[in-house]
């Protein structure tokens, strides 16, 4: 999806989420990511730091993190990129 924009955005220090389950989580995850499930997103919020800090979530498909960069974008972060799915994470 966002490809080599996404590997800039991690260079500069972006915060990776991911929002699949723990369970996803632990059996493969990005390097750096942090686990924050999508259905504990909202009461997460409060500790992603700045609203202007960029953001990158990703999910299995891309379907959970569109929903999650939505989410992001109408609680006021201005830096949000949804990434799709793990494997669309660059390498």
């Amino acid at each position: 999806m966002a490809g080599s924009n996404v590997k800039e955005m991690i260079k500069a220090g972006a915060k990776i989420i991911d929002v699949r389950s723990p369970g996803e989580f632990a059996d493969e995850s990005y390097p750096g990511a942090v686990n924050i499930p999508l259905n504990i997103l909202p009461a997460k919020v409060d500790e992603l730091g700045p609203k202007d800090k960029a953001i990158i979530v990703y999910c299995a498909s891309g379907a959970r993190s569109a929903s999650a960069a939505r989410f992001l974008k109408q609680a006021g972060f201005t830096d949000v990129v949804n990434a799709g799915g793990i494997d669309d994470m660059p390498r």
